[in-house]
């Protein structure tokens, strides 16, 4: 009986002891389990704060900018501007500018969908296309009017009251600024000095194709070539420059005359950005108050006209500065820090209405477009109204 017991004590150590064991195992394994989970999240933080290693591709960076409010818009541009299309395969604003959530389409079967239907005001103005006043616009939905031009060439429009909700164009105040071109900060490291070019052959330049007497950057040139050799290219001189002759030319010069052919509010183009900024010559500015070409120039980098009592002042400042070879240099030094990027594919200036759509009102219409591009041009046809 004892021995039977005993026997029987022993299975049972036996058994529990094999229990034991197997717990502990399952313990060990879960712990292994748990290790490893952690290693990885460890390893994956690690990766995704530094970066994938080579082979892998690391996520596009997501901004809150990017992502606005999550909600998908749809931009429906009516007709292309001046009849040249891009492509719109793909997630274009995505691919090309990182901006999310936001789809441009130009076929006119999206209307009924569209959150924003953008027009050109040329095509308007030309006869060539026309608003889609016989169909029923979609609640909520905003039609915007887009343009580069100044006042004066964009027709009348006081045609279009209380039609548009919103204004898409150059001006600093538009809902949608779309500049010629504007200055962004140089990468971190990359701020070396750039060499003024030397090769400098003559002292003023100017290229102009549409050359009209009564302009009044006509009327400054005629005084200043009275004062100092000025060098004409374009059509108007009989002496055209291709595109990739055109930077090289303006470099050989001390100063560039990036003179406006209308005088209107914030009206800078791609004379001052590309021809005068990027082509290594210091521009001489005639078009906006010199308050504007300060909003958005790099500072020391122009001249602007209005600053002289007279065109023959001016004239004799600029002999005086190509000479001062310490003066004019200074007249550079914004290279260090900045780089001017020019803006040239309607793509992107469409994808900047997703960019801004948070801050932009939803309900507004011009009650008086004409007022409103004209500002300061003592034209009226009335104020925008915001409800």
């Amino acid at each position: 009986m004892l021995i039977q017991r005993n026997t029987t004590m022993i299975s049972y150590l036996k058994h529990l002891t094999e229990c034991v064991r197997g717990v502990c195992r399952r313990i060990v394994l879960r712990s292994m389990k748990m290790r490893l989970l952690l290693s990885f999240l460890c390893v994956l933080s690690l990766c995704l704060f530094n970066g994938w290693p080579m082979g892998f591709r690391a996520p596009k960076a997501i901004t809150p900018t990017t992502f606005h409010d999550r909600r998908n818009i749809t931009i429906l541009l009516w007709y292309w501007p001046f009849r040249r299309p891009f492509s719109l395969r793909g997630d274009v604003c995505w691919d090309l500018y990182g901006i999310f959530g936001c789809r441009l389409v130009d076929q006119r079967s999206f209307f009924p969908s569209a959150d924003v239907v953008v027009f050109h005001t040329k095509e308007l103005v030309m006869g060539h296309q026309k608003l889609p006043l016989n169909l029923t616009r979609p609640q909520g939905q905003r039609w915007a009017w887009m343009s580069l031009e100044a006042p004066v060439h964009n027709g009348n429009l006081c045609r279009y009251d209380n039609v548009f909700n919103m204004t898409i164009t150059y001006r600093r105040d538009a809902d949608v600024t779309i500049p010629y071109g504007e200055l962004l900060p140089k990468d971190a490291g990359g701020h070396l000095v750039e060499e003024v070019p030397l090769n400098k052959s003559f002292l003023v330049c100017w290229v102009v194709s549409n050359y009209k007497s009564h302009h009044r950057r006509s009327k400054v040139y005629k005084e200043l070539k009275a004062t100092v050799p000025v060098k004409v290219y374009g059509r108007w001189a009989k002496r055209p420059l291709p595109s990739n002759a055109l930077l090289p030319a303006i470099s050989r010069c001390y100063f560039y005359l990036a003179m406006e052919n209308s005088v209107a509010k914030d009206y800078v183009t791609e004379k001052l950005w590309r021809n005068g900024l990027q082509g290594g010559a210091v521009p001489v500015v005639l078009g906006p108050p010199v308050d504007s070409y300060k909003a958005v120039a790099p500072p020391n980098s122009f001249i602007h006209v209005d600053d002289f009592a007279s065109v023959k002042d001016l004239g004799k400042y600029l002999q005086g500065l190509a000479e001062d070879k310490k003066r004019y240099n200074e007249f550079f030094t914004w290279k260090q820090h900045w780089k001017v990027k020019l803006y040239t594919d309607w793509r992107e200036r469409l994808c900047k209405i997703c960019s801004q759509d948070n801050s932009l009102p939803q309900q507004k219409v011009y009650s008086n477009l004409e007022a409103w591009v004209n500002a300061n041009n003592n034209q009226a046809c009335t104020n925008v109204t915001t409800s």
